[in-house]
């Protein structure tokens, strides 16, 4: 039982020395049943931490699954910890999400853990990550291709996340769990490699050790010695973060003055999804024409003049909207005022790119609110001649997104205002003019799709 005593000992210095968490806090446990996440449960209540279990059933091994829930109730009644459970049909979120069932259940695991953190008002979340876990994942990065974050492991604190267990190998949890005579079901998956993570665990790790059997400690060690390098080299990137990235826009001649810019790049750039051999791709083209494209699962940045342009994929749409000539308000998708104002001597118009003055003579009902297409044009005002709206963009050197976010109101088929920028002259008022129609855009309340 001596080396318990040491177990405990080390765990509780590890969670004082990070800070882990207060002594007196209450902390939830993802508790599967298994032999990590048994040894944790266990080592902090002995350590005098008030435990809380969460039990996740992803329905994904039949009967297993059934008997993993089974055991995780009765090994959290027989110590008189709160136990809590939810089931998860894994497979098709997975295929609803298009991600993979690994990629799925940890989404679903980390959602939970969250509601139920707010629902017990308990501020922590305990994970039985081992430092076996951390260089399979520091080597599953590298496999990947990764920055310098991905190679130092596991963190052990993330938010509401703690990882108390980091400081003790796998060989130290089973240890623990045979001394302590404590029971845990084995997950059979754990032993196949149809999984990348249970490939490396399973093969490669194996092979290392074949070189040097201390291979997951020196692997640890230079995590370590990379996480402190880590905090230095963050520093610098959010320097240069905070003068290239600004408003969703990423300044080309700003990033090029840094030392090295790519790895800067890819440091604003992987949050939003982007892997290493897109970023590598968009740095390429920093000196080619306007208009390159690359895409994340959830983002699209695109190469302009003097700008890499970020948006979300959703926020770009093609939709049009009727307005009708009782309407005095839009609300979506632009806020948009709607007045019918009678002309005098005295009418004072402002000269104001959001607002637009028009002869309601000519306007016809009901108006279109659309995006711009190919083909549109019309006559600036104060011009005679048409000009298509593609090439005013050209001229008025619009980003690709600034196109997407521009709106066209038309009467009929003529395009009566580019809204925000210029107004058609065909609808302009004159001196004979009997009722104006004045149009505000509300800029400040806009919504940006």
């Amino acid at each position: 039982m001596e080396a318990n005593k040491t177990i405990l000992s080390l765990v509780q210095q590890y969670m004082n020395a990070a800070k882990l968490m207060e002594k007196d806090s209450s902390v939830i446990v993802g508790f599967s049943g298994g032999a990590d996440s048994v040894a944790l449960l266990h080592i902090l209540t002995q350590l005098g931490y008030t435990c809380v279990a969460a039990h996740c059933n992803f329905h994904l091994r039949g009967e297993e699954s059934v008997r993993d829930e089974n055991f995780a109730r009765d090994f959290c009644l027989g110590l008189n910890i709160p136990f809590h459970l939810i089931e998860f049909q894994t497979e098709e979120y997975a295929k609803e999400k298009n991600v993979s069932i690994e990629m799925a259940a940890r989404e679903l695991r980390y959602t939970w853990f969250e509601e139920l953190s707010i629902q017990l008002d308990i501020p922590y979340v305990a994970i039985a990550h081992h430092k076996d876990d951390s260089v399979e994942t520091v080597l599953l990065n590298l496999i990947r291709g990764t920055g310098i974050r991905g190679l130092t492991g596991i963190p052990n604190k993330n938010r509401k996340i703690i990882r108390p267990l980091l400081c003790i190998s796998r060989a130290q949890v089973l240890s623990y769990i045979e001394e302590t005579g404590l029971n845990y079901v084995v997950d059979s998956t754990n032993n196949e490699d149809e999984y990348t993570r249970n490939k490396i665990r399973l093969n490669i790790i194996p092979l290392l050790e074949t070189i040097n059997p201390s291979v997951k400690e020196s692997i640890n060690k230079t995590s370590e010695h990379l996480r402190q390098v880590s905090s230095i080299y963050m520093e610098y990137m959010d320097d240069a973060k905070s003068k290239i990235f600004i408003d969703n826009k990423i300044n080309i001649e700003e990033l090029k003055k840094w030392a090295e810019p790519e790895s800067i790049l890819f440091e604003i750039l992987s949050p939003y999804g982007f892997n290493g051999d897109t970023v590598i791709q968009m740095f390429n083209s920093l000196d080619s024409l306007s208009g390159k494209t690359f895409y994340s699962d959830s983002y699209v940045a695109v190469k302009d003049r003097e700008a890499i342009i970020l948006q979300q994929r959703n926020n770009i749409v093609q939709c049009s909207y009727r307005i009708d000539s009782a309407t005095q308000q839009l609300s979506e998708p632009i806020q948009l005022q709607i007045e019918r104002i009678n002309p005098s001597e005295d009418l004072r118009i402002e000269k104001d790119r959001n607002i637009s003055y028009f002869d309601a003579d000519k306007v016809q009902y009901p108006l279109i609110l659309r995006r711009w297409e190919s083909g549109d044009w019309f006559i600036p005002f104060g011009m005679k001649g048409r000009k298509k709206i593609s090439d005013y963009f050209s001229d008025n050197k619009f980003s690709l997104f600034d196109k997407q976010n521009t709106w066209i109101l038309c009467s009929g088929s003529n395009v009566l205002w580019i809204v925000g920028h210029r107004s058609d002259n065909r609808f302009k008022i004159t001196s004979e003019t009997e009722e104006v129609i004045r149009l505000t855009l509300k800029r400040n309340e806009a919504i940006r799709l």
